[in-house]
């Protein structure tokens, strides 16, 4: 018995639909201070990951969003932080991370890049330790507002 061989184009496009996902994916795209304060300028959002005992201790830019991704133990729940997360950019707009050193970032940027479907996402590769290097504003976390995990800001 002699099987249809599929057209040409249904072949192209079920190929071009199984990539659809893979291309959707953004690069991470590391950036330096100077980037940070012109993408926050246009209104970018940014999310510092950090903890509640490290914004109070040396501040956070102004406009920050406060939304720890790693607990003090190093524990993460990157589903209940998606949806927090969703509350500040969605996975169509632009989102920078920041945390003290550019480390921590690396894995929620990714997170949000390869599992979240994130387009555009910046992560700040010297932290807030760069930040503060080059003696740039901050603001007492109390001034900023706080997203808990789980609850969408």
């Amino acid at each position: 018995m002699k099987t249809a061989t599929p057209p040409l184009s249904a072949c192209i496009a079920t190929l071009f639909a199984a990539l659809i996902p893979v291309l959707s994916y953004a690069e991470v795209i590391n950036i330096d201070n100077a980037e940070l304060a012109r993408l926050t300028a246009k209104g970018v959002p940014i999310i510092d990951i950090r903890t509640a005992g490290e914004w109070k201790s040396t501040g956070v830019i102004p406009g920050s969003k406060l939304l720890t991704f790693f607990d003090e133990k190093g524990n993460a729940n990157p589903v209940q932080w998606l949806a927090s997360a969703k509350g500040i950019a969605k996975p169509d707009q632009p989102v920078i991370l920041i945390c003290r050193s550019g480390n921590r970032t690396r894995a929620a940027t990714q997170f949000l890049s390869d599992q979240a479907g994130y387009k555009t996402v910046y992560n700040v590769s010297s932290g807030l330790n760069g930040w503060l290097s080059e003696k740039r504003a901050v603001v007492p976390a109390t001034t900023t507002m706080t997203c808990s995990p789980g609850v969408p800001c």
